[in-house]
């Protein structure tokens, strides 16, 4: 162990961090903060050395000269220095920076690095005991990815501004996400849904009333016996689809007797998901509690860093950005503890584990909860609801995977009516294993419980219940998707997973609509582009090698500089080749239109923004005239507004759509404005989203209950090809 110096400095990332790590250590340390980066590359410019091995030029970051001079000036004071960045790529390059900028002002200053997995007082004090040195594997990957990146994003974006429009940009990895979005909307919007018809039966014995699912009609099955993930049977399969078919089948078993053909019970063992990686905490807390991936991990940041409970302040979940399921041997132990004291059934012989993907890192555990017996109904009071939610999530996640599995017995009977197959099955849990720790997390049974039934015993037809569906096509990218397809294409990694989607909404590339990520025309733009002129740099398994060449300096030492070297020139070529040739898209995108001009009479022309379309006067620059484009008329009589997109905060708040008489009229709709009017209060449709019903457009009228359903679309279609 070093000898520990009369005075030590800790200098960590965040000042949230810095203040929960100083109260642990007491007297002797003063912890403070760099707040990131204070050491990095200029944004004004490339700064890249291409002819001297791409040798990156470091600056002191704008508006951090002040922070580092502090840093420098306490350094001076204790003599003594741990660097505690994150333990990763960016963390031990900031502590690199730090170390030599603190050197270059006191050559003789005692600097050692420090790493921990979790704010909590054992482990800082174990890393304080315990200081090392700077891994300079993890420098140069930092450095390999951030020379790379910054090659291909300052040689793209000035083809975008050259061509399309100023102040675009582009990037490595998003310009692939961006792809992957887009042409899942090509797809969403070339499907044809295609209509199909279900038949159930309502039953009943005696007083209890169940529903049986039609699966099939001789040899035919219905879509009731669809495979798990489809929407409907094949239609090459010859089966009961139709709504004649359905119909005729009714009439035909209008009076056949419904009888139990067969009965069926079968169990099943159901295995605990392991604890939460990064890109599955990201997706678990985008489909179960509404979250985006930036406030997902803003939010894990701050259980990470230290929240006040009681007296103190503690950090409450490990590092939360990582690629692995491995859990401590001393967190095993605890947690094994805590369930044969808790949740006595739920405690196996030995360990669950589980393995770990070959793509990970596994530089970090999984997300676990620092310590489980911090509860989240123990800290309930302590955390807002969102830290709550979330931290439940982790906590019930890391719990269950150490326990028991659960078992389920399933019912399943068979009704038979002439020779038509009806099935209702019903299953409930008989050992609930992990899910005795699951509360957030928890499933819902699904089926309603059956009567005592046996073999060859007669119901009571109720009723039939034939449904008109339709088939859906490829859902769009959301959050959790999204993050799921990058991971498993071995595309970014952990830490990068939410700038990806920040970086394209904020680039209006992306809109993120009822939770689905939608590109925009701008983005599909970009998208055009890039796919024709740098296909290499769009190619999924191009970037995900890219990825996996990077993963190596770290791993074992590769050379970084002959790998972009190889990159770079053949690269530079295309850019030069694509500059020189590429024909400019500027102003293609405008459409001239009949509104006019209230300030100079003169036409407006409908213009691609950084936020969307807006309206523009023709006589710029003499007239520099802009309003947004209108939507639909103001419904609220005598106002003769137009209904236009609106943002709060300057543009980066939630759009809304309000009228242009505002503030004299002050109606409001969050929901987009459709094409569409109400046939009967004359309103405008908009479109609404739901679990249930999916997409679908509704009268905005709130005292109107009119719904623009499917069918209803279909005849005003069709009625207007008859028109043309």
């Amino acid at each position: 162990m070093a000898e520990k110096k009369p005075h030590t400095l800790l200098i960590v990332e965040s000042p949230a961090k810095a203040k929960t790590i100083e109260k642990y250590l007491g007297p002797g340390y003063t912890v403070m903060a760099s707040i990131g980066h204070l050491i990095d590359l200029p944004k004004s410019r490339t700064a890249i050395d291409v002819e001297h091995d791409f040798e990156p030029e470091y600056i002191t970051v704008r508006g951090k000269a002040k922070i580092l001079k502090e840093l420098q000036s306490a350094a001076n004071k204790a003599g003594h220095v741990l660097l505690a960045s994150d333990n990763d790529r960016e963390g031990e390059a900031i502590s690199f920076h730090l170390q030599n900028a603190l050197t270059k002002k006191n050559p003789r200053l005692a600097i050692e690095r420090i790493v921990f997995n979790e704010i909590t007082p054992s482990a800082i004090r174990e890393a304080v005991d315990h200081p090392g040195k700077i891994d300079m594997e993890k420098v140069s990957a930092q450095k390999a990815r951030r020379v790379l990146d910054r090659i291909v994003g300052y040689n793209l974006s000035p083809i975008l501004w050259e061509k399309v429009k100023n102040g675009l940009s582009a990037g490595r990895v998003q310009s692939v996400a961006l792809r992957l979005i887009c042409e899942r909307e090509k797809e969403v919007e070339s499907f044809i849904p295609e209509e199909y018809w279900t038949l159930a039966v309502e039953l009943s014995k005696g007083k209890a009333r169940f529903t049986a699912q039609m699966i099939r009609v001789g040899d035919k099955k219905n879509a009731a016996e669809a495979r798990p993930g489809e929407d409907a049977p094949p239609a090459d399969r010859g089966d009961m689809r139709s709504r004649q078919d359905i119909h005729d089948l009714m009439r035909r078993l209008e009076n056949e007797v419904f009888t139990v053909s067969d009965i069926k019970e079968t169990e099943r063992s159901l295995k605990a998901r392991p604890p939460f990686t990064t890109s599955q905490l990201q997706q678990t807390a985008a489909n179960r509690l509404g979250f985006t991936s930036r406030k997902t991990m803003s939010i894990a940041q701050q259980l990470y860093e230290g929240i006040a409970i009681g007296g103190g302040r503690i950090g409450l979940i490990t590092y939360m950005r990582t690629d692995s399921t491995r859990v401590s041997a001393l967190a095993l132990e605890e947690v094994r503890k805590f369930i044969g004291e808790t949740y006595p059934d739920g405690l196996p012989a030995q360990p669950n584990s589980y393995s770990v993907a070959k793509s990970s890192q596994d530089a970090h555990e999984a997300i676990r909860p620092t310590m489980v017996s911090y509860t989240p109904e123990s800290v309930k009071a302590y955390l807002s609801k969102d830290q709550e939610r979330l931290y439940s999530i982790i906590w019930e996640r890391f719990v269950s995977s150490q326990m028991t599995n659960a078992k389920t017995k399933t019912l399943s009977v068979d009704i038979s009516a002439a020779d038509a197959l009806f099935r209702v099955s019903y299953t409930k849990t008989t050992e609930k294993g992990f899910q005795a720790a699951l509360n957030v997390l928890a499933s819902k049974e699904t089926g309603k419980k059956l009567p005592a039934l046996k073999v060859g015993e007669i119901l009571v037809k109720e009723k039939f219940l034939p449904e008109q569906h339709f088939t859906t096509g490829p859902a769009r990218y959301t959050d959790a998707t999204i993050v799921k397809t990058l991971e498993e294409k071995g595309i970014g990694r952990p830490s990068t997973y939410a700038s990806i989607i920040s970086v394209l909404i904020e680039r209006y590339y992306v809109e993120r609509r009822n939770r689905q990520l939608i590109p925009t025309q701008l983005g599909r733009t970009i998208y055009g582009l890039l796919i024709n002129s740098f296909p290499d740099i769009l190619d999924v398994n191009f970037t995900a090698g890219m990825e996996s060449l990077l993963d190596r300096v770290e791993s074992e030492g590769a050379d970084w500089v002959g790998m972009i070297r190889e990159f770079y020139g053949p690269f530079k070529q295309k850019v030069e080749y694509v500059s020189e040739t590429l024909q400019s898209m500027k102003g293609t995108l405008d459409e001239e239109t009949d509104f006019v001009c209230e300030k100079c009479g003169r036409k407006m022309i409908k213009k691609l923004g950084r936020f969307g379309f807006f309206l523009a006067c023709s006589g710029f620059p003499e007239c520099r005239n802009t309003r947004s484009i209108p939507l639909a008329d103001c419904p609220k009589p005598g106002c003769g507004g137009k209904i236009v997109a609106r943002r709060k905060q300057k543009g980066r708040g939630k759009e809304f759509y309000g009228c242009t008489n505002y503030p004299d009229c002050d109606f409001i709709s969050h929901f987009k404005p459709t094409s569409s009017t109400c046939p009967k209060c004359g309103w405008f449709l908009v479109e609404k989203s739901d679990k249930k019903r999916g997409t679908y457009k509704a009268c905005i009228n709130k005292d109107c209950d009119y719904l623009h359903t499917a069918a209803e679309d279909e005849e005003a279609f069709e009625q207007k090809v008859e028109d043309q």
